[in-house]
């Protein structure tokens, strides 16, 4: 894929790129590339979308959830994002006596 350089962007526009990017824990270029998409009409759907994916696409919640369920959900999607993988399960191995 080709890289591509953008110039003159304004303040408020790097700072509203920071914001969304700590907000959602995605990177920068994560966050440019989900509002280039946007902005050009281009989704999942399109050419290519398995490649498109917008990464935390589940954090975004529908549907009859009040506030206080949706911050709690947000909440523990937060925490497993940055939980490391070994706290989450034990590794599939060869059971032992002392695991029996």
């Amino acid at each position: 894929m080709p890289d591509i350089v953008v110039r003159h962007i304004d303040d408020q526009m790097a700072e509203r790129i920071k914001t969304l990017a700590r907000e959602r824990r995605w990177s920068i270029n994560e966050v440019i590339l989900h509002a280039l998409r946007h902005g050009l009409g281009l989704g999942p759907s399109d050419a290519f979308g398995e490649l498109l994916l917008d990464p935390g696409d589940i954090a975004h919640l529908h549907g009859t959830w009040d506030a206080s369920e949706q911050a709690a959900f947000q909440e523990a999607l937060s925490a497993l994002a940055q939980a490391s993988p070994d706290r989450l399960a034990k590794p599939a191995g060869k059971a032992t006596d002392e695991s029996l």
